[in-house]
């Protein structure tokens, strides 16, 4: 049975898809999306830094710490460098774990499932605060083994959970159930950048009903990394974490978004 996907309201995932430059969208998403551009013109820019800190933080677990396993969760749509994809070019046998609430990225999920042989890849549709049914759900226990450590991946998803539907509760949950040597790797939106344009860029999608609330870089630490510990350079702007090559790269205004990868003890 195909799932219903509601064209007539814009969702995250494929807001976030127009900004990267896919496919996968409907015109309300897109009119969403540029309203939040004429607040923030640099949004484009915004969202691809966060999609290439997400490839450079599996780079680094995969090919630095050692990981194996993935949960990745508000995956959003299918498109270049998906995590399976990163980390099995670096080590074939990596498993992966998708979970997004989305119907449509349900009915693109084939699309991150082509694992390679050596390694799995499987997909969960589930909500970030629904940590118990994503940890009970057979795809999970299927895929990965918590006997060995597991790297969490919430990047740019936690600017979509206000705090009246407890998003510290869920990421302890799920680091709870993860063992010892686990990682976390996370981004947020940032407001102390550009606040004019990060308050006008939040009404746009609060008045569009696309729940969104950007906190500081202290806030972000104390909700998703506490008893955790930073892998350097800490918590910082998603383009100045482990930059490849010497490029210039753009401004900490034009990105506003802070990103980090911690380990758990």
């Amino acid at each position: 049975m195909q799932p219903k996907i509601d064209t007539t309201k814009p969702h995250a995932a494929r807001m976030y898809d127009y900004l990267l430059g896919g496919k996968d969208h409907f015109a309300v998403d897109r009119a969403t999306a540029e309203k939040a551009i004429a607040a923030i013109p640099t949004g484009r820019t915004a969202a691809r830094e966060n999609r290439a800190f997400l490839g450079r933080a599996v780079r680094y677990l995969v090919a630095e710490a050692g990981i194996r396993q993935f949960l990745d969760i508000g995956t959003g749509l299918p498109s270049a460098n998906n995590v399976h994809e990163v980390a099995q070019a670096a080590a074939p046998e990596s498993r992966v774990v998708y979970v997004d609430n989305d119907p449509i990225v349900l009915a693109h999920a084939r699309a991150l499932l082509t694992s390679t042989p050596q390694g799995r890849s499987a997909y969960i549709e589930a909500d970030l605060c629904e940590p118990e049914k994503i940890l009970a759900a057979p795809a999970f226990g299927e895929t990965l083994d918590l006997s060995k450590p597991v790297a969490l991946m919430l990047v740019g998803i936690l600017h979509f959970v206000p705090d009246e539907a407890n998003p510290r509760e869920a990421v302890a949950t799920l680091l709870d159930a993860l063992p010892s040597g686990s990682y976390l790797a996370a981004s947020h939106g940032a407001p102390e950048f550009n606040p004019d344009g990060a308050q006008a860029w939040s009404r746009t999608y609060r008045d569009s009903g696309v729940p969104f609330q950007l906190r500081t870089a202290d806030e972000f630490t104390e909700l998703a990394f506490r008893d955790l510990k930073f892998v350097d350079p800490g918590l910082v702007v998603v383009s100045d974490w482990r930059p490849d090559g010497p490029d210039p790269r753009p401004l900490a205004e034009e990105v506003a978004i802070v990103g980090g990868v911690a380990s758990k003890p």
